[in-house]
């Protein structure tokens, strides 16, 4: 089964799925060894820089999990990961991170057998004052503004992605808020991923609850990763009272 058809199957069994974010500048092997039995799928990726990615991602292969790429720029290929967020930084103001750098890593994605997810990747305040936010040069979505984020949702699914990125980036003061989540899904109907700043479990809960189909978390376990299980719990809780 491919990755993204496995995803879907687990949104639809269980109403959501839990995606850890590793970033290969921190030792990843170590933090997915505690988590791996809490999680429905890996990322890997980072805004700045990475080093020894083929060796790291894999290393992951023995945990049994989807690999999906979530790479920052170009470099953050590897033919040992089994599918990739086929990314665009819409909301950026320079046309590299919008359509340029997914063009360049193209040829690598088909040589490396890599399964490509069409993937609308939107920045939410307060994005920018963090890493994705410095390196992606964005206009960023206001968080009061929730149609400016649904339009670009439903502009993304009339391109013909089938996923949605809502990142208020990694290690940020507050998370995507829930109206916004809401608004996205209600207009577009799209496969909503959303991360940054989802720093509690009930937090995580709501988001699901609000439309949510994937959540992501990554720094707050990098400080304590027993949080994976509790993460875990909430979101498919959530996912099944979605469901009633």
């Amino acid at each position: 089964m491919k990755v993204e058809e496995r995803i879907n199957k687990i949104i639809e069994e269980d109403g959501s799925a839990y995606f850890i974010l590793l970033d290969p500048e921190e030792n990843i092997v170590d933090i997915a060894e505690q988590v791996y039995s809490y999680v429905d799928a890996f990322l890997v990726g980072g805004s700045i820089g990475i080093s020894n990615l083929d060796e790291k991602v894999k290393e992951l292969r023995k945990f049994k999990k989807p690999i999906i790429l979530f790479p920052g720029n170009v470099d953050g290929l590897t033919r040992y990961a089994d599918a990739v967020l086929y990314m665009s930084l819409m909301n950026s103001l320079n046309p590299y991170w919008i359509v340029t750098a997914p063009t360049l890593g193209a040829l690598k994605i088909l040589e490396y057998k890599l399964e490509p997810i069409p993937t609308a990747y939107l920045c939410i305040e307060p994005a920018k004052k963090t890493s994705v936010g410095f390196v992606g040069d964005i206009k960023e979505i206001p968080r009061d503004k929730p149609k400016i984020a649904a339009l670009y949702c439903l502009s993304a699914k009339f391109f013909g992605m089938r996923w949605a990125y809502l990142e208020a980036g990694s290690g940020a003061e507050k998370p995507v808020n829930d109206e916004m989540i809401k608004l996205c899904k209600k207009l577009s109907g799209i496969n909503l991923i959303v991360g940054g700043g989802i720093k509690k479990p009930e937090i995580a809960y709501n988001k699901v609850l609000a439309g949510a189909d994937v959540i992501v978390t990554g720094n707050v376990l990098e400080k304590d990763t027993n949080l994976a299980e509790k993460f875990y719990d909430s979101i498919k809780k959530a996912g099944r009272e979605k469901w009633k």
